[in-house]
């Protein structure tokens, strides 16, 4: 997919070493222009920063239209324009853990392909939880990370969770987690990676807040959200790698997940007026690529109506 971007960084923006960080990126279809300042503090102290970021991204996940046996998603017309404004804190790392606090307002307004607000989807259903053309939250999240390696293992451990806080009594009152738990193991030559998601929400929901399940990160073999979009989701992904040669590996995997049946408590239901199935199962094989550029992965899947989809990736060293 084009897309352009533009980095600029500058390391002592008052003379005290504070750093002011631009980032601007341009695809196809979204953009996103994010604004940080960072304050020097000693390091036994929490960093802070505050940043500003505005996005414009394609609602994919939740309101794209399953197609071709649920192997891809096309658009379902509705496009989140998100500002966002406020503070992160970073605790030193202690042992294995590490954690992070932000403090952050958001305003949220879902626009149609052509740029114009919009209070429903294609089929008449609110897309936003005040029923308006747009909902305001102001959001107090915290993120707990573990991680502990050896020569032949590792096992990490990130858990988020979030509170809206109502200031207005028609602001966003809701309570959201998800973790992610992964082990790896080397048996041998190869190599075994698992992991396990999950995350809920109780409270107010708008439907873009729905955890989406299926894609490139989720459920191989299915489109972005192509399997359910729910107030739940677990999903679990097996693969065992190989070397080939020292540049490349072979793989296999297995990835399957559920919207544990909550798709019918997201409002306006757009898993099942969409199709979706509510849970999924993936298979496949893939190679991967190691150069000093970066990694470069291609993974060819089956989802569970024998659809078949290719995958192509590349992640850049230090990325």
């Amino acid at each position: 997919m084009p897309s352009c971007s533009l980095c600029i960084k500058h390391p002592n923006l008052f003379g005290k070493s504070e750093k002011l960080d631009v980032l601007w990126d341009k695809g196809l279809y979204d953009s996103n222009v994010l604004i940080a300042y960072r304050k020097p503090r000693p390091e036994w102290l929490s960093q802070q920063s505050f940043s500003i970021q505005h996005s414009v991204s394609p609602e994919i996940g939740v309101h794209g239209v399953p197609v071709d046996n649920y192997s891809r998603s096309g658009s379902g017309g509705v496009n989140l324009c998100r500002f966002s404004a406020g503070l992160d804190l970073s605790e030193p790392a202690s042992s294995n853990w590490s954690s992070k606090t932000s403090l952050k307002f958001e305003h949220v307004r879902p626009i149609n392909d052509d740029g114009r607000s919009i209070s429903r989807d294609l089929h008449g259903f609110p897309v936003t939880c005040s029923g308006g053309c747009h909902d305001s939250m102001v959001v107090i999240k915290q993120e707990s990370r573990f991680a502990k390696a050896s020569e032949h293992s590792f096992t990490r451990f990130n858990l988020q969770i979030e509170q809206g806080i109502p200031l207005l009594s028609k602001w966003l009152i809701f309570n959201r987690f998800k973790f992610v738990a992964s082990k790896g193991i080397r048996l041998g030559p190869a190599f075994l990676l698992t992991s396990f998601t999950g995350g809920s929400i109780v409270g107010d929901i708008a439907p873009y807040q729905a955890f989406a399940i299926g894609g490139l990160g989720s459920v191989r073999g299915y489109g972005e959200g192509a399997v359910g979009c729910g107030r739940s989701c677990v999903v679990a992904n097996t693969e065992v790698t190989l070397p080939l040669n020292r540049t490349i590996e072979g793989a296999v995997f297995l990835d399957c997940g559920s919207d544990l049946g909550s798709g019918r408590y997201v409002p306006g239901n757009p898993a099942l007026r969409h199709g979706k199935p509510g849970s999924g199962v993936g298979v496949g094989y893939g190679l991967r690529f190691k150069s000093s550029l970066g990694h470069f992965q291609v993974d060819y899947a089956v989802n569970a109506f024998q659809q078949r989809t290719v995958y192509v990736g590349f992640n850049s060293i230090g990325s």
